[in-house]
């Protein structure tokens, strides 16, 4: 019999002691209550690392009293903050006055060398750490600790069920973090798996934004030889150590809050690598390509910050070179809320003269036009390291020459987020070592990015023919305007051509701002997303925001742009400060605010980072490098929802993605999908998971028709089977909803939708695979969902045997009862699904269910257990929703309104009956129903929201809701 503690936690302990951490069982630890440490071992490591302990270890009363100081005072809210506070103490605060004559020395809590070649640490793995100790505590799987902290925690989880899976580890993971944060005090991070996948995250990160650690050879996933090899890779104890010290960071967000930052394993591995060769002094260059959004403005923080910090480096100087001034804004303001030490910009050319002149030994922040005037050497040093971002667009000129002369023994690291293409051979000339058989140092595709869900697939889709530019003038003119000249002459040779006629037409830019206002409030606004819309020139951005104002209202949308060179102030309007354009953005990030689309030519398309984007209204020419990093601004994660970037095409770019996207590498060709081509698959899905309830009479309502849905797929392994197609299922109705396509198959989706809300586990187990409606498909849910009928018989909760009898007599079989009492208990869990009373009966439930059908217990033992549970549920009900606090008229009216409400009106029940109600309660007064006036104020309050705000003239809707009023009110 395979199990969680024989198989994934077996595993693991065996594996993590071949790499060199000693098992210790839990039964030998001899922790205090609330110690969260192992206080032994952390006394015996300051006395063997610091002579001035060893020689009074009364002092390490006064380190330990320090630490329990900061683990007392950390609650779930400060938890970020205490854990950077830990690293603090360790390598900054940490000096006690045990010199001579009480000077203040440094002491050591941990023996690690910088080099690695000496460590004097002590490494423990243990298994069912519970903390606190007393009764009650919180049971982790694994706990990793250094010299007695607990520095990796790991849940573990079932291999056997496809269902459970890591995910629901690392939700249990950020639930001890609210529970028991004291336990992550001195946490580096914390990993899940369920023997198929690992996981692992940094505190407080959302469980969803955890990722994988593969190596460079072995990027698989689904086994146990998979995560052993994870495990392998990045448990070693001076991984756990390198991560610790070098590799996370604490960073703050625009609302002033705490996050914490680790590397995922494409920025260890890249910066690594640079840092080996800087060490061993050759080769003095490498290229680096990890695709648009996965974390290379990180990378360079990580090696700079840990190249400033080797001894053997030197104190070097380490220069960020960007090509533009929006990216240098863009990495110094992620430096400096990182709190990086020693950070410095040069934001003139002779800023960047003088500063390495003068030999400034310190990460150093500029753009390659700085080197312009730069003639001669500034500084011979072999110290000085050069980081390129977007290297492959900043070899202009001469300014790359002009760079290695100035800096003739420096190392030269090139970083791009898209890839080399096959024209462009000088960069791999530049950048590129001999010793890199692929041209690259390091490579992070964009397949690689997908499946690690550090970035997301992008979808593309077409627009009616007639609003597409001809696509033979266009490529003809776009081919005029770009090959082979300056930014200037482009700009010249603009105003003399007919590309620039097609573009301000205005009864071509009225068509497509009408196409995408319809567009994003119907498929994209409606799940919480934002959009970008990128146009022609600057001239066009005042057109498409004047045309998206008449749609949409002005607060809907803003302009980023350019505004130099405006000397009639035609875009004065537009004109901001950085802090002025950061809170504009800052703006439109936050989910809150009105603002849900900015129009842009130039500005925003590199560099620009908004997760909450989803869609792209491309309207402008592009192509290669830069038609990748524009459409790449759409690919970030963002939620569980959020599963691609959408392109909408009105240039007919696509139309021949292997030429817009002109790279080497073949997946590079694949980057978009056409949404036409999902359109195709909708047949095929909704037939597959239609296959799982074949004979089912699918028009049968109620609790029968549902529980003979259910009988077909009765165990859990077939459950989840059904649970894995109908995700696919679902995430491609999201992703075209709410296209006429789907019209033909509503039905099938709506009662498919139901069946799988039906069996979905009531608990957290499964998250994985049970987490897939999409915000339209709950918009379904919520107006056709009715998983059944709660029963509030008190006879048959008193559990009597004779009513038992009967209750079974009535449903003809044991089995039958209990899926009846089964399908109302779910119904109520449901019902209550946010509140933790209900949330534990769920997860009783779920176990019960297991029972059963393991066959541990029989079907009237299972009815039994249904039964105390309902009556248990009936009564954590009553004290949930008392009964003087129910608002019955605005229950009633909710009612009313349901009935009333259609696909295009979905969010106005919640309002007319919010706006009823207030009104109502304001004009109303005891004994109102008896006199004249009293029924006239109150029905033309009535008047005004119904027929005047919501312009419902159905006099039978307005009787009843005023016979409703009457009734409650």
């Amino acid at each position: 019999m395979f199990n969680e503690d024989n198989t994934t936690e077996k595993m693991i302990i065996d594996t993590l002691t071949k790499i060199g951490w000693e098992y210790v069982p839990p039964e030998e630890f001899t922790r205090s209550e609330n110690d969260p440490f192992e206080e032994e071992m952390v006394r015996s490591a300051l006395i063997a690392l610091n002579p001035e302990i060893a020689e009074d270890t009364s002092r390490a009363d006064e380190v330990l009293i320090k630490l329990r100081r900061l683990f007392a005072t950390t609650n779930a809210d400060n938890l970020v903050e205490q854990n950077e506070r830990f690293k603090a103490m360790v390598f900054e605060e940490n000096t006690f006055p045990f010199g001579e004559d009480n000077q203040y020395t440094s002491i050591k809590y941990f023996g690690t060398e910088i080099n690695g070649m000496s460590d004097k640490n002590r490494y423990v793995v243990t298994n069912q750490w519970i903390y606190p100790t007393k009764q009650g505590g919180k049971r982790l799987d694994i706990v990793l600790l250094v010299n007695g902290f607990p520095f990796v925690i790991g849940e573990l989880k079932t291999p056997v069920r496809a269902s459970i899976s890591w995910l629901d580890g690392a939700m249990d993971i950020n639930a001890y973090e609210q529970s028991i944060p004291q336990m992550f005090v001195c946490n580096v991070f914390n990993f899940a798996t369920e023997g198929k996948r690992y996981r692992y995250g940094s505190v407080c990160m959302p469980a969803a934004k955890w990722g994988p650690w593969h190596t460079t050879d072995d990027k698989s996933d689904g086994s146990l030889v998979a995560v052993q090899t994870s495990m392998e890779n990045m448990i070693t104890p001076y991984k756990v150590m390198d991560l610790f010290q070098f590799f996370t960071l604490y960073a703050t967000d625009s609302k002033h809050r705490k996050y914490k930052v680790i590397a995922r394993y494409q920025q260890y591995e890249g910066a690594n690598m640079m840092i080996h060769r800087v060490r061993v002094g050759y080769p003095k260059q490498g290229l680096i390509w990890h695709f648009q959004g996965s974390g290379k403005s990180y990378l360079m923080e990580f090696a700079a910050v840990k190249m400033r910090m080797l001894p053997d480096l030197r104190n070097p100087t380490v220069l960020i070179v960007d090509d533009r001034l929006d990216l240098e804004s863009q990495i110094t303001a992620q430096f400096h809320a990182s709190d990086v030490g020693n950070l410095e910009s040069a934001s003139t050319r002779q800023e960047l003269m003088e500063k390495l002149r003068m030999d400034i030994r310190k990460i150093i922040i500029t753009t390659i036009f700085r080197f312009q005037e730069v003639e001669g050497e500034l500084s011979l040093r072999d110290n000085i390291i050069v980081m390129v971002d977007e290297c492959h667009r900043t070899q202009e000129g001469d300014l790359g020459v002009k760079m290695r002369m100035a800096l003739p023994n420096a190392f030269f690291f090139g970083l791009t987020g898209t890839p080399i293409n096959r024209l462009d051979k000088n960069t791999f000339a530049t950048f590129g070592a001999t010793e890199d058989r692929s041209g690259y140092m390091s490579k992070y595709s964009f397949s690689d990015s997908i499946r690690d869900r550090a970035t997301l697939p992008l979808n593309f889709e077409p627009v009616p023919i007639d609003l597409r530019v001809d696509r033979e003038t266009m490529d003809r003119e776009f081919d005029v305007l770009t090959e082979g000249l300056s930014e200037a002459d482009k700009a010249e040779l603009s105003k003399r051509v007919n590309m620039q006629a097609i573009m301000y037409d205005e009864k071509r830019i009225h068509k497509v701002c009408a196409h995408i206002a319809k567009h994003f409030t119907e498929k994209i606004r409606p799940n919480g997303y934002k959009a970008q819309v990128v146009v022609y020139d600057r001239h066009c951005c005042l057109q498409y925001k004047k045309e998206l104002d008449k749609l949409l209202g002005a607060e809907c949308s803003t302009i980023v742009m350019d505004t130099n060179n405006d000397k009639a102030d035609e875009y004065k309007a537009y004109r901001r400060s950085k802090d002025e354009e950061a809170k504009v953005l800052d703006n439109f990030r936050d989910p809150g605010n009105k603002l849900q689309i900015v129009i842009v030519t130039a500005k925003l398309l590199t560099g620009f980072d908004a997760p909450i984007l989803q869609v792209m209204y491309l309207d402008k020419p592009m192509k290669d490098h830069t038609l990748l990093q524009a459409i790449c601004r759409t690919n970030r994660t963002y939620d569980e929802g959020k599963n691609f970037g959408l392109i909408v095409d009105y240039i007919g770019i696509f139309d021949n993605v292997a030429k817009a996207l002109n790279f080497d590498e073949s997946s590079m060709k694949k980057i978009v999908t056409n949404i036409e081509e999902v359109k195709k698959k909708i047949p095929a899905l909704i037939k597959k998971c239609l296959s799982y309830f074949m004979g089912v009479d699918r028009t049968v309502d109620g609790w029968e028709g549902l529980m003979a849905a259910q009988e077909c797929i009765p165990t859990n392994k077939e459950k989840d089977q059904f649970a894995a197609d109908y995700g696919v299922l679902n995430r491609a109705w999201n992703a075209l909803s709410p296209d006429p396509v789907l019209t033909p198959y509503r039905m099938d989706y709506v009662w498919l939708t139901k069946v799988y809300e039906s069996v979905k586990p009531v608990g957290n187990g499964g998250a994985l695979i049970w987490a897939a409606l999409g915000a339209k498909t709950m918009e379904i849910v919520h107006s056709n969902l009715e998983v059944g009928h709660t029963h509030e018989d008190e006879e048959i909760l008193s559990l009597s045997a004779d009513l038992i009898d009967d209750f079974i007599a009535k449903h003809k079989t044991p089995k039958a009862a209990a899926k009846h009492m089964e399908i109302d208990l779910m119904a109520k869990i449901k019902k209550h699904g946010n509140d933790p009373k209900f949330i534990e009966l769920g997860e009783r439930l779920e176990k019960l269910r297991e029972k059963h059908e393991q066959g541990l217990i029989t079907s009237i033992e299972f009815l039994k257990h249904l039964l105390e549970m309902a009556k248990e549920a009936a009564q954590v009900e009553k004290e949930v929703v008392p009964e003087e606090e129910v608002d019955k008229g605005k229950a009633a009216l909710t009612e009313l309104f349901n009935g009333v409400k259609n696909q295009n009106t979905p969010v106005i029940v919640e309002r007319i009956v919010m706006d009823i109600d207030g009104i109502v309660k304001i004009v109303r007064f005891d004994g109102w129903q008896n006199t004249t006036a009293g029924k006239q104020e109150v029905k033309k309050a009535l008047r005004s929201v119904v027929w005047v705000k919501y312009k419902i003239k159905d006099k039978e809707v307005f009787d009843k809701a005023y016979g409703y009023i009457e009734q409650y009110y």
